[in-house]
């Protein structure tokens, strides 16, 4: 049981920064932009949410902690806008190609944070002492509530914050004039422009938002996930590519994103819990949500249900 436990609660942490990615991909993608930039977008988010608290600790006389964290927070988000605002610029206005122009961002981010963060830090890994700290705040009284306090309510804000903006993204999209508008575009842009439908508005404020949204799973990662410290070993990008194949696991849909996302840290956290387990199958295991998503993504093609199908539009500039 304990050994149970110890997966779980490492499974729901991982798969929180993937959720984060993926959800705002799916806001991405439902406009018809294919972003494959949202590794380059998470590593900024995570940069710009790491740098702005760490400057803001280490130059306020009496630093204030919530303050900080919501610092933290709009920095990063407005980071990776501005990172989905060139990709926008580019694939909307310019007409380029969405493929090269989203790969092209990747390793501009990469390489962005990885300049900045080492420079800030001259070239070591600063902790930060009580920011940190600020995001693995756990809600009160609930962990006492034995294994189920243990196993669901006994993470930081940002575990919850996902949930709940899934669902408000699965409610807007699939409930109010705002998503079907955006869906519209995403299907048949021309279509929708005859309708009256600004096409560019909703693909910018969509692959903007999303953006926003992918870098927050880089900053959970950063300031959460690795107890405040930078890192430029490339995991981030590793997980941006797992936030990828989560939006074709969720077949475009939040809801399903939210337990995919546990899925994906549950199987790939299997090769830790599992005995025995030799140092090629141990490698083996860590290919097990790139797997899963084939196996959807074929089954997905079969069935060809409408409501499981990506927009129409997708990659279409």
């Amino acid at each position: 049981m304990d050994t149970l436990i110890a997966w779980i609660m490492r499974a729901i942490p991982f798969g929180t920064i993937i959720m984060y990615g993926a959800m705002g991909e799916i806001v991405t993608e439902k406009c018809g932009n294919l972003n494959l930039g949202v590794p380059g977008i998470m590593y900024l988010g995570g940069f710009a949410g790491f740098a702005s608290a760490y400057l803001y600790e280490n130059t306020a006389a009496n630093p204030n902690m919530a303050l900080c964290v919501v610092i933290s927070l709009l920095c990063a988000f407005a980071a990776s806008m501005l990172g989905g605002l060139i990709y926008s610029f580019l694939t909307i206005s310019l007409r380029a190609n969405q493929n090269v122009t989203g790969l092209a961002l990747t390793t501009f981010g990469m390489g962005v944070a990885n300049f900045f963060g080492v420079y800030i830090l001259n070239g070591s890994t600063a902790t930060q002492s009580m920011v940190y700290k600020t995001f693995q705040t756990k809600l009160p009284v609930l962990p006492g509530l034995g294994i189920v306090g243990q196993t669901i309510f006994n993470y930081g804000f940002m575990v919850y914050a996902a949930i709940i903006l899934a669902v408000i993204l699965h409610r807007i999209l699939n409930h109010t004039r705002i998503g079907l508008n955006l869906r519209a575009v995403g299907e048949n842009p021309a279509t929708a422009d005859a309708a009256g439908i600004s096409v560019g508005r909703y693909k910018y404020l969509a692959t903007c938002i999303g953006a926003g949204i992918s870098g927050l799973g880089g900053t959970y990662y950063v300031m959460n996930y690795i107890n405040g410290t930078w890192e430029n070993q490339g995991t981030i990008e590793a997980l941006g590519w797992l936030a990828v194949a989560l939006v074709i696991f969720a077949t475009w849909k939040s809801l399903r994103a939210i337990w995919g996302s546990y899925l994906f840290g549950v199987l790939y956290w299997a090769y830790n819990y599992i005995p025995g387990l030799s140092r090629s199958t141990l490698e083996l295991f860590k290919m097990l949500p790139y797997v899963v998503t084939i196996i959807v993504l074929l089954m997905v093609s079969m069935r060809k249900k409408k409501e499981d199908q990506p927009p129409q539009s997708l990659g279409i500039p």
